[in-house]
């Protein structure tokens, strides 16, 4: 069964295998840092359960958790 970014405990480190969906959309993921072998950790959710905050190469990113359901991870 593969696990998706949308499925991680917070605070827990986890790398990319892969990225699914297609044309724009895998793009725009893929133009926000998260590529296949890099690290994220999830850090919390908004209040209403979407979006999430990441940390990303360093950084603070929020994505929505319909994008976060593409990006397959270990």
């Amino acid at each position: 069964m593969t696990k998706t970014l949308r499925d991680v405990e917070y605070g827990v480190p986890v790398k990319v295998i892969r990225i699914n969906g297609e044309g724009p959309v895998r793009r725009r993921i893929m133009d926000m840092g998260i590529t296949k072998g890099c690290s994220i950790t999830v850090n919390r959710c908004a209040p209403l359960g979407d979006p999430i905050e990441l940390t990303v190469r360093g950084y603070e990113l929020s994505i929505r958790k319909a994008d976060a359901e593409k990006i397959e991870v270990e």
